[in-house]
């Protein structure tokens, strides 16, 4: 068997000498066929081709460079030599293995031993160790199982057997060792010290096993738990739906309502103006007849006959005033239903400004400290307290031209269902003096429709003109005046998260793998087409946008020049001329074009003081309508602000240039 094995290993041995390139003396990986004969690794041969083309191996010269091909059967000879030699390295390990851990007999050295005598410090097969059974002599000798290897068990300093363990510095002694440098320490049989560390060992599995079934049943408890969590969320939510559906459905109803009360209005004004009309036919028709009487009349020629002709009568309508029937929208149904939805609308702005845990308690009698009910022309009386259940004693009648005349009582819709606020309330506070002059000034003003027209800019946004002006500023999160220096920390409260997106990019825009970063390529990429993407300008949007709220972010610039930062409406042109920021009504940004800064908006340009950032940061208040730029160092440095209202949603834009330039979203 060992001959065969010895026979097999050399036989692989000169397949290996075959089958290796002699360029990197290693087993063929891809081998290829030369004109010549030889065979070499593809990659081996073509790094030596680089002036000419020759043989390696018997330098036979090619003018061309020869076609290779890849020589199939010599690679699957080398595979198999490589799954082969594979195999038997394994076998011999595997053996090296066995061998290893038999242990022979120190008396015979050919058989197994089946155990050590420690006291002799051998190794005895079955036949040789039956004296330590039969003989008196060797019974105090101690067996153990076949050790390989002795040293273990024999002290360094003594080369006597380690009998003893020194429970003091925990390691085996012998007994010299006992004598001299560990006299006086405790100590103990190995025997001992096991069984000691063994029952040791078991009190610490039994803990472990105790600790497990405990953090098992608390996972078990988690489980349950988290179930009946969802479950509680489950219904929570439903709940929730179900409550905000009902309010939707009264919001719907009062809508239809109001609605209704408008048609109604036309309708009213519609017979008016038929009857007007119906009546001025019938009026112009008589007139007709007594044209053509007196027509008839004029075409007599005979003086006589048309002396003797009677006379005729003008029809009674002629002295009637063609006056138009004047007919208004504002009556006391639309007004109430107006003035209702537009206190509820202001109520409900100023109540959901409110953290969540504070909302009920302004539903509860005598805490609302909202804005005061619609007195006409656009104007609120300010804020008030609802006292508790009565009339709604606030606006007054309404008589037209966009006026109220004489106090009076309007006996609206409840503006909550809520157990805390049952039905209307009486508002107590009578209007001032200066209150009853406006009301007075009021009677040649506009209607009510067109003033709340001129103030839906500042409604929309849930504040009154009055309570616009007088909004304390000490209030406000950040320093009132954004055009002063302040600490960085104070923006970073604003910070949001932005990615580029692709659907935007130009095609010269090369993106980040995080979209991230933006920079400008000189070859177009093949992106695949969409409307949303810019054809003309370098530019690139990002995936979020923003209507509402305050929000913050910093732009980092490889360089200062042939760069633009701004914001854009999603409605911004993205395939005409006029689609680059700032060329257009919809875009707003500051640039930086051959060493200049300004400031662009629909195609009006600010040039503004000179700046080299790094990094720039943008801070946009949807609600106050402002979108400041800052050059970022250890503070923010304001230098330049735009101030437009929002009609929807801007999205931070970027203008790239050049190939020399790129920007960067900084991870705040």
């Amino acid at each position: 068997m060992a001959e065969l094995e010895a026979s097999h290993m050399q036989y692989l041995k000169e397949m290996e000498d075959e089958l290796t390139c002699s360029i990197c003396l290693c087993p063929f990986q891809c081998p290829v066929t030369i004109p010549c004969g030889h065979n070499f690794c593809q990659d081996c041969l073509i790094a030596t081709w680089k002036e000419s083309y020759d043989c390696p191996q018997c330098r036979a010269h090619f003018n061309t460079k020869p076609e290779l091909k890849k020589n199939t059967v010599l690679s699957t000879v080398v595979e198999t030599f490589r799954t082969r030699s594979i195999m038997t390295e394994t076998s011999l390990q595997q053996e090296e293995v066995v061998k290893e851990s038999i242990v022979l007999c120190d008396t015979c050295m050919a058989s197994a031993a089946v155990k050590t005598c420690l006291t002799c410090m051998a190794s005895f097969c079955l036949e040789h160790v039956r004296p330590h059974h039969d003989n008196p002599n060797y019974r105090a000798h101690q067996l153990t199982e076949p050790l390989a290897d002795m040293s273990e068990r024999i002290c360094p300093d003594h080369h006597k057997l380690m009998e003893f363990f020194c429970v003091q510095h925990s390691r085996s002694i012998c007994s010299f060792c006992l004598q001299q440098v560990h006299k006086g320490c405790r100590f103990s049989t190995p025997d001992d010290q096991k069984r000691l560390k063994e029952s040791d060992l078991k009190s610490k599995l039994v803990l472990l096993d105790s600790k497990i079934e405990k953090t098992e049943t608390a996972i078990s408890q988690i489980t349950v738990a988290h179930n009946k969590l969802k479950e509680s969320v489950t219904n929570r939510k439903k709940m929730l739906e179900t409550e905000y559906q009902q309010i939707r459905e009264m919001l719907d109803r009062e809508e239809r309502d109001a609605m209704n009360t408008v048609d109604r209005q036309l309708q009213s004004g519609e017979t008016k103006y038929n009857n007007a009309m119906k009546k001025f036919h019938q009026n112009i028709q008589h007139m007709d007849s007594a044209k053509r009487a007196i027509a008839d009349l004029l075409s007599q020629s005979d003086s006589l006959a048309f002396l003797q002709a009677s006379s005729v009568d003008l029809p009674s309508v002629v002295h009637a005033e063609c006056n138009t029937p004047r007919v208004t929208l504002d009556s006391k149904d639309v007004i109430g239903a107006q003035t209702f939805v537009v206190v509820l609308k202001d109520y409900l702005c100023d109540l959901l400004k409110q953290p969540v845990e504070n909302r009920p308690a302004m539903l509860k009698p005598g805490f609302y400290r909202g804005p005061r009910p619609y007195l006409g022309s656009g104007h609120f009386q300010g804020p008030g307290t609802f006292q508790g259940p009565g009339l709604f004693q606030g606006p007054e009648l309404y008589h037209g031209q966009g006026h109220f005349q004489g106090p009076g009582t309007f006996q609206g819709p409840r503006l909550y269902h809520s157990p805390g606020f049952q039905g209307p309330r009486a508002h107590t506070k009578k209007p001032t003096h200066g209150q009853k002059e406006k009301g007075e000034k009021m009677k040649a003003a506009r209607s009510v429709e067109n003033l709340l027209t001129v103030n839906r800019r500042d409604q929309s946004r849930g504040r009154t003109p009055e309570q616009k002006s007088t909004e304390n500023p000490e209030t406000s999160s950040i320093p009132p005046s954004i055009t002063s220096t302040i600490h960085r920390h104070e923006l970073l409260k604003y910070a949001t998260v932005l990615t580029l997106d692709p659907k935007t990019a130009h095609r010269r825009v090369k993106l980040s793998e995080d979209l991230t970063g933006a920079s400008v390529m000189d070859e177009p990429a093949n992106y695949p087409d969409c409307p949303a993407r810019f054809s003309v300008c370098s530019q690139v949007l990002t995936s979020k946008g923003f209507s509402r709220g305050r929000h913050y972010w910093e732009v980092e610039m490889s360089s200062s020049n042939f760069v633009g930062i701004g914001l854009a409406y999603n409605s911004i042109d993205r395939k005409g001329p006029s689609s680059r920021l700032g060329r257009n009504a919809q875009s707003w940004c500051v640039e930086w074009f051959t060493l200049k800064l300004s400031a662009w908006h629909d195609n009006s340009e600010t040039v503004l003081e000179s700046l080299s950032p790094k990094r720039v940061g943008v801070l946009v208040d949807c609600d106050e309508g402002t979108a400041t730029f800052y050059a970022i160092t250890e503070k923010a440095n304001p230098f330049h602000t735009f101030v437009f209202p929002f009609t929807e949603a801007v999205y931070p834009a970027f203008w790239i240039f050049s190939n020399a330039s790129s920007i960067a979203l900084c991870k705040l």
